[in-house]
């Protein structure tokens, strides 16, 4: 056993320094473009379910590569080599959701210096619902009434505004209270607010199909917070959630929550999705908040 191991890593030795013989710039670029495909699926699939069939599928290619290069199987390699177009055929139908999350994404990005000059053009007609939704989710927090408030951005949520009731009315802390106070016909379902108006309530959205919710130590978060991620890995679009248990108030955005805000986060992170007059610092706020960075340490004004 010992004599065909070391005859396995001699063979292995001989064969990477082969390899590395040949290598010329070309070489260095096709493995740095593989990679760079490599890196940018697993940027895709993190925190999905797809993680999970990833990792079954690398697991297994390594198994059956293991199996087909010790030991000579020729059946077995046989009905590899045959039943391998079916399995690349069903790989876009396993991450269909996830491929078409990285398609918009990227169209997305080809419009995004447009995306930028709308945002800024529109800012003023969000303020006064940015300040309304700031308003009515500490009120709400405070109360411990649960609320789910979207804002569209660029992707459209009219499929969305119809399965509820329009309204059609402006934001005001005032109706964003009377519309998710307990027992009330609209307090069930979500707030949908486009141009700052509210243009539809009690909208049903899609549930989160990743299982970031699931593997969360605090698996008390029901249907509004999965809502809320739910619409955010289908759009582009920010949600706000106010936990009914808790009180705690929560941002979904990208597939990702944070959660325990105060009202000064909330409305730092919302202004910084529609470009706030403080400028850059904002945006760069927003992003720490959702990397998990801690904010750097403030300095000390002199008297």
């Amino acid at each position: 056993m010992l004599g065909i191991l070391e005859t396995f890593f001699d063979s292995l030795l001989n064969d990477l320094i082969f390899l590395f013989q040949r290598l010329n710039w070309t070489s260095v670029l096709d493995i740095a473009l593989v990679t760079a495909v490599i890196f940018v699926v697993l940027i895709i699939v993190r925190d999905t379910q797809a993680v999970v069939l990833l990792r079954g599928v690398v697991f297994l290619i390594i198994l059956l590569s293991l199996l087909t290069t010790l030991v000579n199987l020729p059946a077995f390699s046989w009905l590899l080599q045959t039943t391998l177009p079916a399995l690349l055929l069903a790989i876009p139908v396993i991450f269909a959701p996830e491929i078409r999350r990285a398609l918009e994404r990227l169209g997305r990005a080809g419009s995004g210096d447009f995306f930028w000059r709308s945002q800024t053009n529109h800012l003023q007609a969000m303020e006064t619902a940015l300040q309304a939704i700031v308003s009515a989710s500490a009120r709400l927090s405070a109360r411990r009434h649960g609320a789910l408030i979207v804002l569209q951005r660029q992707d459209s949520l009219t499929e969305y505004t119809q399965t509820g009731v329009l309204l059609d009315a402006v934001a005001t802390p005032e109706i964003l209270l009377q519309i998710f106070y307990p027992n009330t016909p609209l307090h069930d379902g979500a707030v949908i607010i486009i141009e700052g108006k509210i243009v539809s309530a009690a909208c049903v959205l899609p549930l989160s199909a990743s299982g970031i919710l699931t593997r969360s130590p605090e698996r008390q978060m029901g249907l509004r917070h999965r809502a809320a991620l739910g619409i955010s890995e289908a759009s582009d679009a920010i949600a706000v959630v106010v936990s009914e248990e808790t009180g705690s108030i929560s941002i979904a955005h990208g597939g990702r929550m944070i959660r325990r805000l105060d009202s000064e986060r909330l409305e730092n992170i919302l202004y910084a999705f529609y470009r706030s007059p403080e400028g850059p610092p904002s945006a760069v706020r927003a992003i720490r908040e959702f990397i998990g960075l801690p904010e750097p340490a403030k300095k000390k004004r002199e008297e």
